[in-house]
C-alpha cells in the first residue's frame, strides 16, 4: 500500500499581515515562515484577543521562566525556577488590572516591560540581544533578582505559524529556541550562573483569537547534544484538524519543518510514567520522553481557568530531518505540557 502521507504546508517567504481591516484572519497569513514576517495586527474582537509571551532558559543547573499573558480583560505575570539537584521549585504569578496598561507589540522581538511593586519583568530587544531582567521582593520568602542576556544568532530560523480554526479564531505563534544565553539567576543567598557554551532560551511568542476552551500538549527541548545545538517543538491536540501543525526540530539554528501530526500516548493516572510521542501516519517521528519531576500550574481568576502539569525530563528516540537523514536523540533535557484552559 501507498504510504500515507500529511499535506505540507504552505511557506511564506514575504512579510503579511495576520488580519484584515475588519480583525478578521487574512487567509493568505496562513502557513509557516522560518523568520519573523507575519505582523500581528490584532483589532476588534472586544475581550477575546490574547497576546503571550513565554520566555523559558534550560540552564545546566536550574530551569527558569518568565511570562507575561495579556488575556484582553486581565495580565497575568508568572516567574517559576526549578533546581535540577534538589528539585525546589516556586512559581509567583500576579494578575494585573488592566488600569495598569501593558504594550504588547505586534512583532516577535521589540521590548516588553512590566513594573509592580510584588515584580518587574523586563524584555529589553536591542541589538540582536535580548535583556530578560526580573525582581521580585517576595519569592518564596527570599528575594529573586535576574540578569539574563539572551543572544539571537543573526543566521538563525524560527519557527513561526498561523493556525487557524476559522476567519474569526486563529492563532500566530513563533517558537525561537536554542538561543545562547549567560548571566545569572539569584535566589536569596543562592547565585545560578548561566553560560552560554551550555545555557539556551527558548521563546514561546502567541497573539491570536482563541477558542474559549482549548487543550493543548507541548513537548520542548532546547539543549547541546554533543557539538550540536539541537531544540524540539511538538504539539497536540491544539492544532489537529486546521492542516497547520507547531512541529519542527532545530538544529544549529536551522528549522526542518514536520508537517505531520503528532501523537502523544502517556498514562493519564500517572504522568510520571514514560511518554511517546509518534508521527501520525509514518515512522519519522518515534521519541520516549522520561520525566523525573511534576510540575502543577493552576490558575483561576474571574472568566480565566488555566489548568495543566508540566513534566520535566529526557527524551530518547529519533526524528527523520527534512533532508532525509535521521537525527538521534540521546539523553536531551526538556519538558512536556499537558494544558486545559478555559479564558
Amino acid at each position: 500500500m501507498p504510504k500515507v502521507q500529511q499535506h505540507a504546508e504552505r511557506e511564506i517567504l514575504e512579510p503579511i499581515a495576520l488580519c484584515d481591516s475588519k480583525g478578521n484572519l487574512n487567509p493568505a497569513a496562513i502557513g509557516f515562515s522560518r523568520k519573523s514576517l507575519i505582523d500581528s495586527n490584532l483589532s476588534g474582537h472586544f475581550m477575546r484577543k490574547k497576546k503571550w509571551n513565554n520566555w523559558c532558559v534550560f540552564g545546566e543547573d536550574i530551569m527558569f521562566s518568565a511570562s507575561i499573558r495579556h488575556m484582553d480583560y486581565a495580565v497575568i505575570c508568572s516567574v517559576y525556577f526549578l533546581d535540577y539537584e534538589t528539585q525546589r521549585y516556586f512559581e509567583k504569578s500576579i494578575t494585573v488590572s488592566l488600569g495598569q496598561r501593558i504594550h504588547m507589540p505586534n512583532q516577535v522581538l521589540e521590548t516588553i516591560t512590566f513594573f509592580d511593586n510584588e515584580m518587574s519583568i523586563q524584555l529589553i530587544h536591542m541589538q540582536g540581544e535580548t535583556h530578560m531582567k526580573v525582581t521580585i521582593s517576595n519569592f518564596d520568602g527570599e528575594f529573586l533578582h535576574a540578569d539574563l542576556q539572551i543572544e539571537h544568532p543573526v543566521n538563525d530560523e524560527s519557527l513561526n505559524v498561523v493556525i487557524p480554526w476559522n476567519r474569526q479564531l486563529f492563532h500566530h505563534t513563533a517558537k525561537h529556541y536554542t538561543l545562547p544565553t549567560s548571566g545569572f539567576v539569584k535566589v536569596g543567598d543562592k547565585r545560578y550562573n548561566f553560560n552560554s557554551e551550555d545555557s539556551y532560551a527558548v521563546l514561546d511568542y502567541g497573539r491570536g483569537v482563541w477558542p474559549r476552551k482549548a487543550s493543548r500538549k507541548w513537548a520542548s527541548a532546547s539543549q547541546r547534544l554533543g557539538n550540536q545545538r539541537i531544540g524540539l517543538n511538538f504539539g497536540g491536540t491544539w492544532t489537529d484538524g486546521t492542516g497547520m501543525t507547531e512541529n519542527a526540530v532545530f538544529v544549529d539554528g536551522q528549522v526542518s519543518k514536520i508537517s505531520e501530526d503528532v501523537i502523544f500516548t502517556y498514562d493519564k493516572n500517572d504522568l510520571m510514567n514514560p511518554w511517546h510521542i509518534r508521527s501520525k501516519f509514518s515512522s519519522d517521528v518515534n521519541l520516549t520522553f522520561t520525566p523525573f519531576l511534576q510540575r502543577e500550574a493552576n490558575i483561576n481568576i474571574g472568566f480565566v481557568n488555566l489548568n495543566g502539569y508540566q513534566m520535566v525530563g529526557y527524551f530518547n528516540g529519533f526524528v527523520h530531518l527534512q533532508d532525509g537523514s535521521c537525527l538521534s536523540i540521546t539523553e536531551l533535557l526538556g519538558s512536556i505540557e499537558d494544558h486545559k484552559a478555559k479564558w
